[in-house]
């Protein structure tokens, strides 16, 4: 699995550093081929999740595909995601592994998996998102932080 990890991170790097548009994990280049400094520069923006941070919590899920919606990530592993304005339910599936949050949520017969590599300085996180197995889009994952602890 630490092989999938790695690949998550390049494959997040190569988009957010304008090097290239979204690549497929086959598609990525061997390390030897990137510049390891601006990789190693881009990974010290990054940080684990903590399980704390992610269990019980909501988020706001947008994507490069034009879509928002509203996660809340139960304690028990499993998530339920509202379209943001007309609240239709759909529900999945979360983990936590190596620091970095899985999320698989299915709507219909379609399958959304996406790794959300979480970001040091903001709560504003990020991810490659795959539809039914196929490269689908870039999505940005915002923590929405409790009312009570925001005063």
């Amino acid at each position: 699995m630490q092989k999938q990890v790695n690949s998550s991170y390049l494959q997040l790097f190569m988009r957010e550093s304008s090097t290239a548009a979204l690549l497929d994990i086959e598609q990525l280049p061997d390390m030897s081929d990137v510049d390891a400094i601006a990789l190693f520069d881009w990974m010290s923006g990054k940080r684990p999740f903590t399980h704390q941070e992610v269990s019980g919590q909501r988020w706001i899920k947008s994507c490069s595909a034009g879509y928002v919606t509203e996660l809340f990530l139960h304690h028990d592993g499993t998530l339920e995601e509202f379209t943001l304005f007309n609240r239709l339910p759909t529900k999945g599936l979360w983990k936590l592994e190596q620091g970095v949050l899985d999320l698989d949520i299915t709507k219909g017969d379609n399958t959304y998996r996406s790794r959300v590599i979480a970001n040091k300085s903001v709560n504003i996180h990020s991810a490659i998102e795959y539809k039914n197995g196929e490269l689908h889009a870039y999505l940005k994952i915002a923590h929405v932080v409790p009312v009570a602890e925001s005063a």
